[in-house]
């Protein structure tokens, strides 16, 4: 038996276990008097350890004799995302049906005489191809996540029946630090990626399908702010357009629009946005700083153009929080093929996003005719002289 110094040395200083010899299991009791590996007893039998001295946690050190520090054994358990499979199908059915009413009402020609089967085919048409690609961009982002073995849960997309959308996009609820540097990296990014290899075609044929038509200022309703590189591909397919002109907007030409405007929506580098994680990825910490600033901007360019269109995400970013919280391991290096990916994708902002998705139609004032001395009607407006006593109730003083 060990004498007693040694074993409360071993108990209070994990060091002393390297100096007199002992090892730790992976379940952590410390063990002593043993030799080396594979050494045997006199009658050829293997000894064993003597006697179980203390109780050490599982995550310590291990130091071999060549001074390497072995990585703890010890690995905290992962929380569990719960899947409701249920909820996410429900949800999924909705928002095939509220985006199938949008593409089917908000974006059919409403005269009388309409047939059913347009109805139905731009309900179709235009619910395929959001879901389409709001599913890869989903998709995207939880594969990567069981690649990873980060929890984390269904796609839950978010129906939105009474809006030319039909959707308010989708969710992937995800554990907290797990994830370390670069996995994080990889989750995020893969989501817009997948996404734009579906939106970017289904534009790029919307417009093959579409016509040129004359607009105009007085022209009630609004129309849609296209992103540069909607503006480029239009210019590319049907030519430079005049002021009075714009593309007529069909199903599948809106999807694409919808795809790229979420897409670029999600890479706004602020809390747990997709720009978010990339950005923290990138620089660290100093991303909250950037997204405190792009959150001040915001507020003020709505206040300064009197738009309001994004205040309902302003504020929503702000009850979440624009600071992002760390990974399992921040020190781990990106590489640069990485870093180079994660600052192009954070470019697409800006041909991408819009600041001003819906244009409202310009109403025409027109200058009003000079008014001359006849068209003036003079009237007394000096209220009545009413003699004093006259239908006026009377003072009296006292009582009866």
């Amino acid at each position: 038996m060990a004498p007693r110094r040694e074993t409360e040395k071993a108990a209070h200083d994990p060091i002393g276990i390297r100096s007199s010899g002992r090892f730790a299991y992976n379940d952590g009791l410390t063990v002593g008097n043993q030799r080396e590996k594979g050494a045997m007893t006199q009658d050829n039998r293997p000894e064993e350890p003597l006697e179980i001295e203390t109780f050490l946690p599982g995550s310590v050190e291990l130091i071999d004799p060549a001074q390497r520090v072995r990585p703890p054994q010890f690995q905290p358990p992962q929380p569990r995302i719960r899947s409701r499979k249920r909820l996410a199908i429900g949800l999924f059915v909705a928002t095939c049906l509220s985006t199938f009413f949008a593409g089917a009402l908000f974006h059919t020609d409403g005269r009388a005489g309409t047939p059913t089967e347009t109805y139905l085919r731009n309900g179709f048409v235009y619910s395929g191809c959001v879901i389409l690609i709001l599913l890869a961009h989903e998709m995207g982002h939880y594969l990567q996540a069981r690649r990873y073995r980060v929890p984390a849960s269904l796609p839950y997309f978010i129906p939105m029946p009474i809006s030319p959308f039909g959707t308010m996009g989708a969710v992937i609820v995800q554990g907290a630090g797990v994830a370390n540097r670069k996995q994080l990296f990889d989750i995020a990014i893969s989501g817009p990626l997948a996404g734009l290899v579906l939106a970017l075609p289904v534009a790029y044929f919307g417009l093959q399908e579409t016509n040129i038509v004359n607009i105009s200022p007085s022209d009630p309703g609004f129309r849609y702010g296209d992103p540069l590189i909607l503006q480029w591909m239009i210019e590319w397919i049907h030519g430079p357009l005049a002021e009075n002109q714009d593309v007529q907007l069909t199903p599948m030409l809106f999807a694409g629009w919808v795809g790229i405007f979420v897409t670029a929506l999600n890479l706004i580098p602020i809390g747990q946005l997709d720009g978010g994680h990339l950005l923290y990825t990138l620089i660290g910490r100093r991303s909250h700083g950037v997204a405190m600033l792009l959150l001040f901007a915001a507020v003020f360019y709505m206040l300064f153009t009197r738009q309001f269109a994004y205040v309902l995400m302003v504020v929503l970013l702000m009850l979440m929080g624009p600071r992002h919280p760390p990974t399992a391991d921040d020190r781990i290096p990106l590489g640069r093929p990485r870093v180079v990916l994660g600052w192009l994708t954070l470019a697409f902002i800006v041909i991408g996003f819009t600041p001003t998705p819906l244009i409202q139609p310009e109403t025409e004032h027109r200058p009003r005719a000079p008014i001359s001395d006849e068209d003036i009607l003079v009237t007394d407006v000096s209220p009545p002289v009413i003699p004093y006593g006259a239908n006026r109730p009377e003072f009296r003083s006292g009582t009866d």
